[in-house]
């Protein structure tokens, strides 16, 4: 192919060749230097690539946003509404689209962005991919602190030309990147549940609120699901969510059960109010009194869900044969009021059965009353779908049709179940001897499973637990190994309510290292109590073996 120079005196054999339209590079550039700002995602919604037009809108570099979804790149209603379009794209495989991309607060239509959300294919037809191509309708290229935050030009532009909406609107950015940052990233690995969520804040001029969702790993293969509702708007709305956020972990790790656990967020309510009120000087404040939390807990090997809630709407549960209604939990009251207690419900749930937990802003756009929002709720919650991600943006779908006067929270999970062939029970008596019978019954246990390798950590755990229950404990004794993906639990109960303290043995002393010799071979331990006794566990990490 004919050389030519790209610059005058250079010689003709120092230039490369002349690019042919299949080439490489050519796609390459095209997609580098396309007019729109284009950013590709994998079917996780995860950034893998980004043209320049992308980073300078964002202001960010490819390598800083890949792997992140939109949201966790620009907080923002438009990201939530982009993905939950991205999420249509990779189910039916057809195009969509959206009128914004970070739409400036306030500004016109006129100052927003066009957004195309298409499927890219691999050669046998397949969605791998979506590409977001967003197109500046002012045919000026902004960057993020223009469309995440509106300039006060812009709001001249929209008729609210005031320094006092400029700073509104920065106040409702920072609160929203302060709500994200508190919200769970990702939801925590486990063999339980399969999970799906969905945030949508406010799209109101109060700002947004202080509702939360978790999802929380117990011990036994357990898991906790959590969803609450701050009262009021605003930072301190998101702060105090973040508050109740870690107190509500920290009482899960302590295995308490739902009713108790309410009744410590109950007081923490009453205690943030009191310095609230004494910091503002006035005598009194809100600071989250009314607020309403909604505790699970799921249990696989018995397939029992554990449930309270405070002034919270119960959960909905949908059968695997296709019946849907609302779970009969007694209401409680709201947070904060204190003296009143809260009661817990516990249900057997089929496995398969889906679970719903949600913030009331779901069931209160302006155009139903509850009932009406109710039905629409539970015809799509009963409608076979490929995916619990599918679920929520049906549920989405069906109740709102504009964006929410008040923040919605939801949380879909499916139950899973842990067979006999996972979990096996030994009852032990209160004698010393039977300790290397307790042993020798995990070792043959764990070969069954194929496990061999971690027979050796798995006979001290067991020895160790089965020891202190006999020598410390009350009859009756019982081993319980649940094999649960890549963890094993080892769990050890007894019927003594006196709970174990590790403490660090001295030199001469013959006792005292069982519980530190746990703690360093376990990946976690701990204690939990029952109405009658108390099971002590230990997990080990079954990666590699």
């Amino acid at each position: 192919m004919e050389r030519v120079p790209t610059s005058p005196g250079e010689r003709p054999e120092e230039t490369e060749t002349n690019v042919s339209p299949e080439s490489a590079s050519l796609k390459e550039w095209a997609f580098a230097q396309s007019p729109c700002h284009l950013a590709v995602f994998d079917t996780d919604l995860r950034l893998v690539q980004a043209n320049a037009g992308m980073e300078r809108t964002l202001s960010r570099t490819e390598a800083e946003m890949r792997g992140l979804r939109l949201p966790e790149i620009a907080p923002d209603p438009v990201s939530d509404e982009t993905e939950r379009k991205m999420r249509l794209v990779l189910e039916t495989g057809e195009p969509q689209s959206v009128d914004a991309f970070v739409h400036p607060t306030g500004a016109g239509a006129e100052h927003g962005w066009a957004t195309s959300l298409a499927p890219l294919r691999d050669p046998d037809g397949r969605v791998r991919a979506v590409c977001l191509a967003a197109h500046d309708r002012t045919g000026v290229e902004r960057g993020p602190q223009q469309m995440l935050v509106p300039s006060v030009a812009a709001e001249h532009a929209a008729g609210g030309a005031t320094p006092d909406s400029a700073r509104s609107a920065r106040e409702h950015t920072t609160t929203m990147t302060l709500q994200r940052s508190l919200l769970p990233h990702t939801l925590p690995q486990q063999a339980a549940l399969e999970i799906a969520s969905r945030y949508l804040p406010a799209g109101t001029e109060a700002g947004l609120g202080g509702d939360w969702f978790d999802v929380i790993p117990l011990s036994g293969a357990r898991v906790a699901l959590v969803v609450g509702d701050v009262v009021g708007h605003g930072i301190r709305a998101a702060a105090t969510m973040g508050r109740l956020r870690t107190a509500v972990r920290t009482l899960a790790d302590v295995d308490l059960p739902p009713d108790e656990l309410l009744t410590h967020l109950d007081d923490l309510i009453i205690h943030l109010s009191a310095d609230d009120a004494d910091r503002d000087g006035s005598g009194e404040s809100a600071g989250g009194i009314g607020t309403t939390c909604l505790y699970v807990v799921y249990d696989p090997v018995t397939r029992r869900c554990t449930v309270a809630r405070a002034g919270h709407p119960p959960p909905a549960v949908v059968s695997p044969e296709g019946s849907v209604y609302l779970l009969d939990v007694p209401a409680g009251p709201p947070l904060g009021l204190g003296g009143l207690p809260f009661e817990t419900v516990e249900v057997e749930l089929p496995e398969g059965s889906i679970l719903a937990l949600y913030t009331d802003g779901l069931l209160q756009p302006r155009e139903r009353d509850l009932d009406e929002a109710l039905d629409s709720m539970f015809a799509a919650l009963v409608r076979p779908a490929s995916s619990l991600e599918t679920v929520c943006d049906r549920v989405l779908a069906a109740l709102l049709t504009h964006r929410p006067d008040d923040d919605v929270a939801l949380l879909v999970a499916r139950t899973r179940a842990l067979h006999s062939d996972k979990v096996v029970v030994l009852d032990l008596s209160s004698d010393p001897s039977v300790v290397a019978d307790a042993r020798r019954h995990a070792t043959d246990q764990l070969t069954a499973w194929g496990l061999e390798e971690a027979s050796f950590v798995t006979e001290l755990l067991v020895s160790e637990l089965v020891t202190n229950a006999i020598r410390y404990g009350e009859p009756p004794v019982q081993l319980r190994l649940i094999h649960e993906s890549t963890t094993l639990i080892c769990e050890v109960s007894d019927a003594s309510n006196t709970a174990p303290h590790m403490r660090r043995a001295r030199i001469f002393d013959e006792g005292g290292r069982g519980l530190l010799l746990v703690a360093q071979l376990a990946q976690r331990w701990g204690t939990r109590h029952a109405p009658i006794g108390k099971t002590i566990w230990a997990e080990q990490s079954l990666v590699g073996f």
